[in-house]
């Protein structure tokens, strides 16, 4: 039997980078569903990623934590979904501060399992990170290949996988996960690689190339990212089969850390040379995402070019920077 897709969503973690873009985004092209946001507020997050929609009719903000059962419970009894952005995310973070990451990426989203397992929804979106897959340097990591996480961040985020993965096995939680790669564009806390090397240029500061730059990763425009979260949300309800699946999500074409920042450069016309640093050993040195699964599936792809996203991401933070935007968060 076929389902309508859900119409209330509980949306933990959205006043930062990723699921502020999710939220707009569903705002922009399904105004009927109504939205609440619960967020942390913490560095990553920031109320001026979603100062827009204050006030609107079906849109409501609260500050709270996902550890905390009894608001978790109380807000889940009034929506029929539940998309997880909530998480401690940054790798060099988690060495400092392990025991936070385990506590909100593992014992944060069991919370959030057993509430939309009480009261009977009818998708949990858990968004994980293509981290748990480790060092890939032959081929491109699949939905089923096993997890090498090698910093206490994506271990935490393994560890919160496994549990919505035992709700889903014992309770039939409705789960869908999803492992994306690395995402970029407006909002974005200045903390990650891309907003690192746009602010630098900016303040025209050298830009930060570890080693020699050889490290690959695989950069997705956040808005191609939000509409696969939007898409995934929706074919769930078509397609109870997909019930229990996780999905990867990528741009399609890695390139190394030194041809990135060489083309930040030439899009802002700067001469600036890198500043050699030396590389810490816990960072992946290669990230390959295969994304067939979410093509086929689904029928997601993604839209924006690489050249064309960081013009974009570029000309925010310009108009940010000069004092003319609100955010990042």
């Amino acid at each position: 039997m076929t389902k309508r897709a859900p119409k209330r969503l509980l949306v933990a973690g959205a006043a930062g980078f990723i699921g502020s873009n999710f939220v707009r985004l569903l705002r922009a092209t399904r105004p009927e569903v109504e939205i609440t946001v619960l967020d942390k507020l913490t560095y990553a997050g920031n109320l001026a990623n979603l100062v827009d929609f204050e006030g609107q009719p079906g849109y409501r903000f609260v500050h709270g934590d996902i550890c905390d059962a009894d608001l978790v419970d109380e807000l889940a009894a009034q929506v029929d979904a539940i998309v997880n952005f909530a998480a401690e995310t940054h790798v060099d973070r988690s060495l400092m501060d392990p025991f936070a990451f385990i506590e909100t990426d593992v014992r944060g989203t069991a919370v959030l399992c057993e509430a939309a397992r009480k009261h009977g929804h009818e998708v949990f979106l858990l968004v994980s990170t293509d981290e748990v897959y480790g060092d890939v340097s032959v081929g491109r990591s699949r939905e089923d290949d096993a997890f090498r996480p090698r910093s206490p961040y994506s271990a935490s985020k393994a560890g919160g996988e496994h549990i919505a993965r035992a709700y889903a096995e014992s309770f039939g939680l409705p789960l869908l996960v999803t492992r994306g790669s690395n995402n970029y564009g407006p909002y974005q806390y200045p903390e990650k690689l891309i907003p690192v090397l746009v602010t630098n240029a900016i303040d025209d500061q050298r830009l930060p190339l570890y080693n020699d730059g050889s490290a690959v990763r695989d950069y997705i425009y956040v808005e191609d990212a939000a509409g696969a979260y939007t898409l995934l949300a929706q074919s769930l309800a078509q397609d109870r089969a997909l019930a229990g699946e996780a999905f990867n999500f990528s741009y399609g074409k890695p390139q190394s850390v030194r041809e990135l920042v060489g083309r930040i450069l030439e899009a802002m016309g700067s001469r600036l040379q890198p500043k050699v640093l030396n590389e810490a050993s816990h960072e992946i040195r290669e990230q390959h995402l295969d994304s067939a699964k979410a093509r086929s599936r689904i029928g997601w792809k993604p839209e924006h070019e690489l050249a064309p996203g960081l013009t974009r991401t570029i000309d925010w933070y310009r108009d940010f920077l000069a004092g003319s935007l609100q955010g990042p968060g």
